[in-house]
C-alpha cells in the first residue's frame, strides 16, 4: 500500500491518558501518535492492562483523552460538540468486541438493520444492505436466526456485519476472535480481512494472537504508553 499518496482515515496525535487509583497516578498513554490508512489492517499488541482498550475507546470517540487529538477523515473530533461527535461515531466508526453483544430478541438480520435505522435509512434500504453484508460473511442462510440459534463464530460474524452496516471509514476491533476456538477464529479472521480490503475501511485490531497479527499489514505494540513498530512480526509479514 502506497500510504504516501493516501490521506489517513484515522490520525492520533500525541494522545495522553492517565487514571488515578487511590494515591497513585497511572499514565496509560504518554503521547501516542499514529496514522491508519484506507483498506489496511493494523494489529495492536500489548499485554493486558497496557491500555489497548483505552486507546481504541479514545480513537472511537467513546472516551476523551487528557491531551492530544483524534482526527477522522482529517477532522479534529475533539473540537466537535458532543452531538457532532455522536454523529461521527455512528457514521464513520464501527466497533467489534470480544463478546458479540448482539440483541438476543432480534434475528441476525434485525441486529444489522437496527444501526442503519438509527442513522435514518428506510427499512427496505437497511434490509438490503444488511443482507449484502451477511451474505459476504457467509451468513445468507442464517439471517433469520436469533443469536442463541447461532454458533459463536456465526454470532461474531453478525457482530462484524453490524459494525460495518453504516459503511464506516474506521473499524476498531478489540480481541474480535479472543472468545473463539482456533479454527473458528481463523475463519472469522479471514472474513474480516477480506471485508476490510473490499470496503476500504481502516481497521485497527487489538489482539494477543501473534499468528493473526503477522498476517496484517502493520503491527504496532503499545509499550510504556507509546506505540512502537513490532519489528519481529513485521519481518514475518515481509517473508510471507
Amino acid at each position: 500500500m502506497d500510504t504516501l499518496k493516501t490521506s489517513p482515515m484515522l490520525r492520533l496525535e500525541r494522545l495522553e491518558r492517565a487514571y488515578t487509583q487511590g494515591n497513585r497516578r497511572i499514565e496509560v498513554l504518554k503521547g501516542v501518535t499514529a496514522s491508519f490508512f484506507p483498506g489496511e489492517t493494523v494489529a495492536l499488541l500489548g499485554p493486558s492492562g497496557a491500555g489497548k482498550s483505552t486507546l481504541l475507546h479514545i480513537a472511537g470517540l467513546l472516551e476523551r483523552p487528557d491531551a492530544g487529538a483524534v482526527l477522522i477523515k482529517g477532522v479534529d473530533c475533539g473540537k466537535l460538540s458532543d452531538n457532532d461527535q455522536t454523529r461521527v461515531r455512528r457514521m464513520e466508526v464501527g466497533f467489534v468486541y470480544q463478546f458479540h453483544h448482539l440483541l438476543p430478541e432480534f434475528s441476525a438480520l434485525e441486529n444489522v438493520v437496527l444501526p442503519q435505522l438509527i442513522l435514518g435509512l428506510s427499512r427496505d434500504q437497511a434490509e438490503t444492505r444488511a443482507k449484502e453484508q451477511l451474505k459476504a460473511l457467509g451468513l445468507d442462510e442464517r439471517w433469520d436466526h436469533r443469536p442463541a440459534q447461532l454458533s459463536g463464530g456465526e454470532q461474531q460474524r453478525v457482530a462484524i456485519a453490524r459494525a460495518v452496516a453504516n459503511d464506516p471509514k474506521v473499524l476498531l476491533a478489540d480481541e474480535p476472535t479472543g472468545n473463539l476456538d482456533p479454527p473458528t477464529a481463523e475463519r472469522v479472521f479471514e472474513q474480516l480481512l477480506k471485508l476490510v480490503r473490499q470496503s476500504g475501511v481502516a481497521a485497527v485490531v487489538a489482539t494477543h494472537n501473534l499468528d493473526l497479527a503477522a498476517r496484517m499489514d502493520r503491527v504496532l505494540r503499545l509499550a510504556d504508553g507509546l506505540l512502537v513498530e513490532e519489528e519481529v512480526v513485521v519481518a514475518k509479514i515481509a517473508q510471507s
